[in-house]
């Protein structure tokens, strides 16, 4: 199968790319004009300028879309977070309406998305069927999504990746611990009671290469079937790491990146579950937190 990605460099669509090149799939990376990196096969897109080369996606199999600014790359500012929601919207809508008007559009359209859909859940396990939330997260998710409907509306079958804590050595929030918990720093946040979500990179990728072809529509949460509190987190990477854990002062990370922002990567609580990945026969290689951690860190 031909499958481009948007957001090809990136931790989720790096891997992705690797794993599905070695499948034998052919992979169309979409680049910015000013991009140095022309490597394989690209199409040129620029969501700000609104402008992309439809041309080169048509008779395309299949499209995953990963691209937009980080979530937790700075303090959110109105400024910021600007940035964070156009991002989103503009680059989804560019290419959902591209797509729309293909002579010959792709059988599928895998639109990033993230599991702040949902907000606060508490303890309360959730499934694709929870309500949005209300904090900043959950709005820019929900426009997020609704940005993909001109594909809908093209009859482009077309699924929703609500990503969690993508898990990996290397990249995203798990490398960013490890330095202090590998000294014995590290430590839960608050009361360690708030869930967390987590999915290892190598899950995720395969994930997103089965919704290529599973008959699945609507929104997937990419998501470990066993969520665990952020205390049940901490003493397990401890454990694997044999160090010792401590409790996190949330002044630093607030001092750091500003109240908002540390509250919100730290004390929300989403107890979240892949019920749409389970019911299609996904099988997760790390259903478990800790044989997730070992395998991630023997690699």
């Amino acid at each position: 199968m031909d499958v481009a990605i948007t957001g090809a460099n990136g931790l989720i669509g790096t891997a992705l790319r690797r794993r599905l090149e070695e499948a034998g799939h052919r992979v169309v990376r979409l680049v910015r004009p000013s991009s140095a990196d022309r490597s394989g096969d690209t199409v040129t897109w620029d969501p700000v300028a609104g402008t992309i080369d439809a041309a080169g996606l048509e008779g395309i199999g299949a499209v995953v879309h990963l691209a937009g600014e980080g979530i937790a790359e700075r303090r959110w500012t109105d400024e910021q977070k600007r940035r964070i929601t156009d991002s989103r919207v503009e680059g989804t809508t560019l290419l959902a309406n591209a797509l729309a008007g293909l002579e010959r559009p792709p059988s599928v359209f895998l639109s990033g998305s993230a599991i702040g859909y949902y907000g606060d859940t508490g303890d309360r396990p959730t499934d694709e069927s929870g309500a949005a939330g209300d904090d900043f997260p959950a709005r820019v998710c929900v426009v997020w999504e609704e940005s993909a409907t001109p594909a809908i509306d093209a009859g482009i079958r077309t699924a929703f990746l609500r990503t969690g804590i993508v898990l990996d050595a290397h990249g995203g929030a798990l490398a960013k611990q490890l330095p202090a918990f590998r000294f014995g720093l590290g430590g839960r946040a608050g009361s360690g009671r708030q869930y967390q979500s987590w999915i290892s990179l190598e899950d995720e990728v395969a994930a997103i290469e089965f919704l290529l072809t599973a008959p699945v529509t609507g929104p997937v949460n990419l998501t470990a079937p066993n969520p665990v509190t952020n205390a049940d987190f901490t003493t397990t990477l401890g454990r694997v790491l044999r160090r010792p854990t401590t409790i996190l002062p949330m002044f630093g990370p607030r001092l750091l990146f500003g109240r908002e922002l540390a509250d919100s990567l730290l004390l929300t609580s989403q107890r979240i579950v892949p019920a749409a990945l389970e019911e299609a026969g996904f099988t997760f290689a790390h259903p478990e937190l800790e044989g997730a951690l070992r395998s991630i860190l023997d690699r």
